[in-house]
């Protein structure tokens, strides 16, 4: 049976290659970008296209209409888009902007479209167990650093991914998050003598194609929820994450930011 694949910024990157496999396995896919040029990527896929701006909550909950329209249901839905920021931004909500791509968008965008959701894979990175998220700070990017604040994104994204697993369990929904390796893809490309570290640096990690395959087999897994995988091996989450109360105020916070009731 033909499924229904909705990935996140999967117009480049990882993102891009697993749709290209899913589109290669013959099933339906729908690219979710900020992006109207990825219309030719979606063309040449066969893909169907909803462009969105998952930094604003504007821009999530017009996504999330997008979708509803469109996809009676979702059997796989895969939040990749991400953002390592090189300076601190706002978005028109307030909020640095990779908290809001990284954290908030998966957290709006699974209540909305819960009703439709059979299976959610959320690509994550190792570098979350560096993080420590200042529910203070850390929406507004007060505590900003390019490293810290990914990690941090990363962190209260991963927290909750036990919750909604509880949440779902009845329902027979599942949810897991994988690290899918170091890959060489456009996250944190930057100017100036860093920039052009990270370049040369880049030539020895893995292709997007690599990335995007621990990404599909966890997609098509269905034996377990809320589960880390670090590849393809099943890791306990870190003590920073797998902290009950943390996560609880994490998903208070993230439903007041959001306006979750």
């Amino acid at each position: 049976m033909r499924a229904t694949v909705v990935i996140t910024g999967g117009n480049r990157g990882i993102g891009l290659a697993t749709a290209e496999e899913f589109a290669r396995r013959g099933d339906r896919v729908v690219l979710v970008a900020r992006n109207p040029a990825a219309a030719g990527e979606a063309a040449r896929l066969g893909a169907d296209l909803v462009t969105g701006d998952l930094s604003t909550l504007k821009g999530i909950r017009a996504a999330a209409e997008a979708l509803a329209g469109t996809c009676p249901r979702l059997d796989v839905l895969v939040h990749n888009a991400g953002i390592w920021p090189s300076a601190r931004r706002l978005t028109e909500d307030g909020f640095e902007e990779s908290f809001a791509v990284n954290h908030l968008a998966p957290f709006l965008l699974n209540h909305l479209l819960e009703d439709r959701l059979d299976r959610v894979v959320q690509v994550t990175a190792g570098l979350y167990v560096k993080g420590r998220a200042d529910p203070a700070r850390t929406p507004a990017g007060a505590d900003f650093s390019p490293v810290r604040t990914y990690a941090d994104t990363k962190l209260c994204n991963l927290a909750l991914m036990p919750l909604w697993a509880e949440r779902w369990r009845r329902r027979g929904v599942t949810i897991d998050a994988v690290h899918p390796g170091v890959i060489r893809t456009g996250l944190g490309d930057r100017g100036g003598p860093v920039g052009l570290l990270l370049k040369a640096a880049k030539l020895f990690w893995k292709a997007p194609a690599d990335g995007a395959a621990p990404v599909v087999r966890l997609a098509l897994d269905r034996t377990g929820t809320g589960r880390y995988l670090d590849v393809d091996r099943e890791m306990p989450l870190a003590p920073v994450a797998a902290d009950p109360a943390r996560a609880g105020r994490l998903w208070a916070q993230a439903a007041e930011l959001t306006g979750v009731a």
